[in-house]
């Protein structure tokens, strides 16, 4: 029994024809249908109405879309390949398919993982992350309104999660169209809104009611192991640490000394707790400021650490910030082989989906080439297993280990 009513109105089906681009992109099964694609729908639609796409030559159902007319994205592709009936069977298959990618992590030690990657798995604009016993949802979109109910009871079921939490993103907490409430708690109690997970045998929290996204950030998790096994002994700089991913397992892995630097004092604060949660002998410190300046400073006062990782927030944001995003990286490039012993680690990583993988790991070969040390790249990593990339813009994640 849910704790709160779900929004209850019935979708209806629209026929939809689209330009000779649009029914290009229908066909190579891309999950996007632009407004300006969209040559005519039978009847005016409403978010969440059933988008059934209607080939011109031969007038057969192409894909099965949920119109939302609010979006520049106006369509979004829920099934490719002919009709479908979006009924609970429909999303059960949807979902056993997404559960059944993920079951190797979940014999890891681990028990947080992304349940749904929205796009793809096949559920555009709509998260769904796992914190040991709590479900978190994440809607981006009202197309989901009509079908939540259904969604999130089989979520449940799948997960065996004991407790659904409901977050929204700032468009959806403005909206009218539903009561439903940023942070509310839709099944189940939660005791407290801070949940302790394990990450391949580390501890970590996450605040599901009030932290970023759902929580925590899920998607660095096996960069994370391996930075800890590569850490054992050493001295780390972990540069926009956030809550300390980096840090806490490089600690809990025995780094002898690592730093978490961070804009904020609230994350940072958050990595000294997260910290606490494991076992380890290292110090850990933190630097609250600009990464920027405070890795110049640590440069003119000649510190220098074994592992140095740097792992910004996206700087692309749109395709006009794609050349300055690309100016930042390769500054922190430089400035992250200056902080790097002689026979140190320097990892760099890009979450801008705007910002190509190639065109990020021949920015920072080119910069390395140019910076009169001798490296080898070791190893380039992507998404972790529960975050699948099934279109070209879903894959945002890239990441190089550079050896000196």
């Amino acid at each position: 029994m849910f704790n709160n009513p779900f929004p209850n109105r019935k979708p209806s089906v629209l026929a939809v024809k689209l330009s000779a681009k649009g029914e290009r992109s229908v066909r190579s099964e891309h999950p996007w249908i632009f407004s300006d694609s969209i040559e005519s729908v039978n009847k005016t639609g409403a978010a969440g109405d059933i988008a059934v796409i209607f080939s011109h030559s031969k007038n057969k159902p192409m894909g099965v879309g949920l119109y939302d007319p609010d979006s520049p994205i106006a369509i979004k592709m829920v099934h490719h390949g002919g009709g479908a009936k979006l009924d609970e069977e429909f999303f059960q298959e949807k979902i056993n398919s997404a559960f059944a990618l993920r079951r190797t992590l979940l014999q890891t030690h681990t028990n947080s993982y992304r349940l749904l990657f929205g796009e793809n798995d096949g559920f555009p604009g709509f998260i769904a992350d796992i914190y040991a016993e709590v479900l978190v949802v994440k809607l981006y979109s009202e197309i989901w309104l009509p079908y939540l109910e259904t969604i999130c009871t089989q979520l449940l079921e799948v997960s065996k999660a004991e407790t659904l939490v409901l977050r929204l993103s700032r468009k959806l907490q403005q909206s009218k169209a539903h009561n439903l409430k940023d942070g509310m708690v839709l099944f189940g109690k939660l005791k407290n809104e801070t949940i302790v997970f394990k990450e391949h045998g580390v501890n970590f929290s996450a605040n599901v009611i009030k932290g970023h996204k759902t929580g925590y950030f899920l998607d660095h998790r096996n960069n994370r192991k391996l930075v800890g096994e590569l850490s054992k002994g050493k001295t780390v700089l972990d540069v926009f640490s956030y809550a300390g991913g980096f840090s806490v397992h490089a600690l809990a892995r025995g780094a002898t000394s690592v730093t978490s630097l961070d804009i904020s004092e609230q994350a940072l604060q958050l990595a000294l707790a997260n910290g606490k949660l494991n076992s380890y002998k290292g110090t850990h410190k933190i630097i609250a400021g600009d990464a920027f300046k405070e890795m110049e400073l640590l440069i003119i006062n000649k510190q220098r650490f074994d592992v140095v990782i740097i792992d910004p927030p996206s700087f692309a944001k749109s395709e006009k910030e794609i050349v300055l995003a690309l100016k930042k990286y390769k500054q922190l490039a430089q400035l992250g082989v200056k902080l790097t012993n002689k026979g140190g680690l320097l990892v760099l990583a890009s979450c801008s989906s705007r910002v190509t993988s190639k065109a990020f790991f021949n920015l920072n070969t080119e910069m390395l080439d140019t910076s009169k040390r001798t490296y080898n790249l070791i190893k380039k990593t992507f998404h972790d297993s529960d975050h699948p990339i099934s279109f070209p813009e879903g894959a945002y994640l890239k990441c190089g280990y550079y050896r000196f």
